[in-house]
């Protein structure tokens, strides 16, 4: 049975500086391959508009509203009819949109939290950016990047009626191995974030120091002047989407690091990470809680604390081994994180909620 779905998303039109977009894409192709219809809505933002990689996405109904004010003008009717309206995270003025959002629709109403963690600490804090948590009992579901003990909490201390895993995914139609000559010895794709930049410093710039003759990339944005790089580590300072599959081809190994909130969270892989295994590139991770229920250490996935841990995995661990650990990590993704599988999940959630 077709459902129809409205998604009021931070952004689907540019990956710049954000994680949401990739994710959205791949969901909504998916949802609209199995048939169903969806309207996604922008607010459409400065920053977004000058770093449009996807202006005109080629699946389901792309709108851009300019303000609250345009959006309950404009949209009333698609959002009080759809089968499900769904609000992510970081949605400008989210508290006001869900609160419009979960009084308008008559049909399920979801939270999408690409954020979880982050989300959590800010209501800690008091710092109600996108979500409060007076809003949280008014969405039938709580659809979270971070899966574990969080769910519970979510429901237990913030009374959510159900929070369930909506993980990130990937597309392998974009994300695949290729043969591609080795540029790199390590690589990382991230935008810089305070929390991330110790273990990068750790991980990756501290073996770096220590082995000149290697070679390392860090692709993305906002990275403050005042770093100091190696020489032997080469600065991307945005790679779209597009470019991705390249990028990880060109690696012997991928570098992940994970948020410290998610960290502490656990459970909370990266869209980076699935991206990496997809292209069948062996990838060395930070440690955190429920790592191994995503992918199993050693077999799938190399875990590192120190420099010199990334360094014996970089010089001594043989080339057959490295490729078959990169094409173990891309089997466990073709079978259970792709945006297909999200896709399913969602609509049997969204198809539960209603009964």
């Amino acid at each position: 049975m077709k459902l129809r779905i409205v998604i009021i998303g931070l952004s689907i039109t540019s990956s710049w500086g954000n994680g949401h977009a990739t994710t959205y894409r791949g969901l909504v192709r998916e949802l609209v391959r199995r048939g169903h219809d969806v309207l996604f809505l922008e607010h459409d933002k400065p920053w977004y508009a000058d770093n449009r990689d996807c202006p005109n996405p080629p699946f389901g109904r792309t709108e851009l509203y300019a303000s609250v004010a345009d959006l309950r003008s404009r949209f009333v009717a698609d959002v009080r009819d759809a089968d499900a309206v769904i609000v992510g995270s970081y949605v400008p003025e989210g508290v006001t949109v869900g609160e419009w959002a979960t009084r308008t629709a008559r049909g399920v109403k979801a939270f999408y939290d690409i954020d979880t963690p982050v989300t959590l600490a800010k209501l800690e804090r008091e710092d109600y950016e996108y979500l409060a948590p007076h809003l949280i009992p008014r969405y039938d579901l709580y659809l979270s990047f971070t899966g574990g003990p969080t769910l519970a909490r979510l429901e237990k201390q913030f009374h959510s009626p159900r929070a369930v895993p909506l993980y990130c995914s990937v597309d392998p139609d974009l994300y695949f191995p290729e043969r591609h000559k080795r540029k790199w010895d390590l690589g990382y794709l991230g935008t810089y974030s305070d929390d991330r930049q110790p273990p990068l410093e750790r991980l990756m710039l501290d073996a770096a120091r220590r082995w000149p003759q290697g070679k390392f990339v860090v692709a993305g944005p906002q990275y403050p002047e005042s770093i100091r790089w190696p020489a032997n580590v080469e600065r991307i300072h945005h790679l779209p989407p597009a470019e991705h599959r390249n990028f990880y081809n060109e690696q012997a190994f991928a570098l992940t690091i994970t948020r410290a909130d998610m960290v502490r969270a656990g459970y909370s892989p990266s869209v980076r990470l699935f991206e990496a295994a997809a292209c069948a590139v062996p990838i060395i991770s930070d440690r955190w809680e429920g790592i191994e229920t995503i992918f199993e250490p050693d077999e799938e996935i190399f875990l590192a604390d120190t420099a010199a841990d990334v360094l014996r995995l970089l010089r001594e661990l043989p080339d057959e081994e490295r490729r078959a650990a990169g094409q173990r990590g891309r089997d466990k993704i073709l079978t259970k994180h792709t945006a297909a599988h999200r896709a399913a999940e969602l609509e049997q959630y969204v198809r539960e909620t209603k009964q």
